[in-house]
């Protein structure tokens, strides 16, 4: 059997697992980078009156980027390789993302370099958006400082994160699985809801005062943790499901190695 498993290794269901996981989490990165240079006002998109919020002396409307939307995700994707695939797993696809990043955002300055057909740049001047080449480079172009700042801190971010995960999961065994996945979130997206912005946005030519930089990050960072602890069911699903997936054996021996 190991030996059929060796020369067909996507036999193996471990090794779809890690494929199918890779592969959520790995576009959920690309996505929410790309995403992530909006920013949008939580009570107007509810359709709800402006809970005039007074933060760090920031006041109106509660001011999140839209890539805070898909990080949930990648934090259940995190949390399930790193219970069953430990450090290496975690560290191999933090770094593959990070390059599909540097691939995804060098191919948009590519096409943002391209001569924009004349019939092209003007095809949406009835939606209200005159210069389509304008448009295009605005939004996928987002500047150096804001790359910069989004891949110093994913890549710091996740690494933090495996490193308090399986901390935790050494004080505490197999008991608490809620405890390493929330808690390894809550430090690691201390500093990433925190970095991002200051290097894109307050070192950047925006130039953020430092009241908005606060008001901003504290939002974002508020909001992946409500969302991590609200997700926390799923995460006890999705473990649930991976064990009947994989056989109670074959969990048991995935999690002890990722333990080690």
């Amino acid at each position: 059997m190991e030996a059929a498993v060796a020369t067909r290794p996507l036999q193996d269901r471990a090794v779809r697992l890690f494929i199918v996981l890779a592969a959520f989490f790995c576009a959920n990165a690309v996505l929410a980078e790309f995403i992530g240079v909006k920013i949008f006002a939580l009570e107007d998109t509810l359709g709800l009156a402006p809970l005039e919020w007074d933060l760090f002396g920031q006041t109106g409307s509660l001011s999140f980027t839209a890539g805070t939307l898909l990080w949930p995700i990648v934090f259940i994707m995190t949390d399930t390789i790193n219970e069953f695939f430990g450090r290496r797993g975690v560290r191999f696809i933090s770094w593959l993302a990070a390059g599909l990043i540097c691939y995804g955002f060098l191919f948009a300055f590519v096409a943002i370099s391209l001569a924009p057909a004349g019939w092209w740049r003007e095809a949406a001047a009835a939606q209200g958006v005159p210069d389509y080449q304008a448009a295009f480079a605005a939004v996928f172009g987002q500047g150096l400082w804001t790359i910069a700042g989004s891949l110093v801190a994913f890549v710091v971010g996740q690494l933090i994160d495996v490193a308090v995960f399986h901390r935790i999961r050494k004080a505490t065994g197999e008991r608490h699985v809620w405890l390493r996945a929330t808690g390894s979130t809550a430090v690691s997206q201390l500093i990433d809801s925190f970095v991002v912005i200051w290097i894109a946005f307050v070192l950047g030519p925006q130039k953020w005062p430092t009241s908005l930089f606060l008001a901003v990050s504290t939002l974002n960072y508020a909001y992946k943790m409500l969302f991590a602890i609200a997700l926390i069911p799923l995460l006890y699903l999705m473990r649930r499901a991976i064990i009947g997936y994989l056989g109670a054996d074959r969990a048991r021996e995935l999690r002890e190695q990722a333990a080690a």
